[in-house]
């Protein structure tokens, strides 16, 4: 059940072009990451005033917060397709995006009134 928060500055023109931006990236990152879209919680949040390096020239951050396939090999190749993703979307350049990839760890996720592992354990 991953966990994706997108902050940038870049705004659009509209709510409709907002919400279909937002569809278009959950699918996207359900395909990167490798899970179902059912199970992902996609955040977006325009931020005018997110700077980086200084200025305020369209940049933006995402995390990805997931459970079990956050390791260094898959970062690199999510770092990747993020980037050419926004550069495409958003116009962001690589030089003004950043990403922070973590597993929280079963024990620290919560749904359903309780947290991921304790609904694996009652599973077994």
């Amino acid at each position: 059940m991953p966990l994706i928060t997108l902050t940038t500055n870049v705004k659009f023109d509209s709510e409709e072009a907002t919400k279909a931006f937002v569809r278009e990236f959950s699918k996207f990152c359900a395909t990167t990451i490798g899970k179902d879209e059912k199970v992902f919680n996609v955040n977006f949040l325009y931020n005018p005033y997110l700077a980086f390096g200084g200025t305020f020239d369209p940049a933006l951050m995402l995390n990805v917060a997931s459970l079990f396939n956050v390791n260094a090999e898959n970062a690199i190749v999510w770092t990747k397709a993020f980037t050419e993703f926004f550069e495409e979307k958003l116009g962001v350049p690589s030089d003004r995006e950043q990403f922070a990839f973590s597993d929280p760890g079963a024990e620290f996720l919560g749904t359903k009134g309780t947290t991921v592992a304790e609904s694996l354990r009652a599973a077994t």
